[in-house]
């Protein structure tokens, strides 16, 4: 499958840090419990995605060829002051600054460590974009603010995670991975406010060797149809199944069980 181009995705980290400040200062409780990941606040999503930043800014400015500790990197943890939305956001915006510029720098062909492959400075440049774009999303439903994302990016983090889900179940497998092993079922994921062009429409099969996926139309044993970014969302476990704007046809207990077990980390 055809990667967004390295600009791209530079460009996107920059876009989606700007939009994460601006929760940051939009007047949102800090302290407010994040919906989709509960265990956090909306401070501390803001410090670990700031956080992750860095350390992949990090890993990329020293061409790292192992990886490196979360500790030794200069503050990756924020700023000293809690609760200080002006502080969270300055040290966000240097963040961004610093992680976009060792992107561009390296270019996507540079060799830097990676937990999968290819182990390169494109690997991360791909990799934030959609753990920003993730937790941006997060973090406005924490703020109670809209959610938008480019047409381009939401198509390509759903490739993405389908290859996670490749990676883990092949390389790392476990119970939950190793249940998704069900041959004769497959999920159809159809976006209903996109163009031909975008093709963003995939179908995944559950067979005995792995998880298979590929881009089209095609019949499976269960449809999650609604606009593309609420069935990135939902594909994401991050907005409901029986949201209004979704409609789910089939077999909706196998969305559900491939909800449950196609998870990392």
């Amino acid at each position: 499958m055809t990667q967004l181009a390295h600009d791209r995705y530079c460009d996107e980290i920059a876009h989606q840090v700007e939009q994460l400040r601006a929760v940051v200062t939009s007047g949102a409780d800090l302290s407010a419990t994040v919906p989709t990941c509960p265990d956090w606040s909306l401070e501390d999503l803001v410090r670990h995605m700031g956080g992750a930043l860095r350390w992949v800014e990090a890993l990329v400015r020293t061409r790292a060829q192992q990886e490196i500790p979360e500790e030794e990197v200069p503050l990756a943890g924020g700023p000293a002051a809690q609760g200080d939305p002006a502080a969270l956001d300055a040290w966000l915006a240097q963040t961004g600054r610093l992680v976009v510029a060792a992107l561009r720098e390296a270019g996507p062909d540079a060799k830097v460590w990676a937990w999968a492959e290819p182990k390169s400075a494109g690997f991360w440049a791909r990799r934030m974009t959609h753990e920003i774009t993730i937790h941006r999303a997060d973090a406005t439903l924490a703020a109670q603010l809209p959610y938008e994302v480019a047409p381009d990016v939401a198509a390509d983090a759903v490739d993405e995670w389908l290859q996670i889900v490749e990676w883990a179940q092949r390389t790392r497998p476990d119970k939950d991975t190793e249940e998704l092993r069900v041959p004769g079922r497959s999920i159809h994921l159809h976006a209903t406010d996109t163009g031909p062009e975008l093709n963003a429409e995939w179908l995944i099969e559950l067979t005995e060797e792995g998880v298979a996926w590929r881009r089209g139309h095609e019949k499976a044993t269960v449809a999650l149809r609604g606009p593309l970014v609420s069935v990135l969302l939902a594909f994401y476990s991050r907005l409901p199944l029986d949201s209004e704007e979704l409609e789910v046809l089939g077999e909706r207990e196998l969305l559900e069980f491939w909800l449950r077990r196609a998870t990392f980390g």
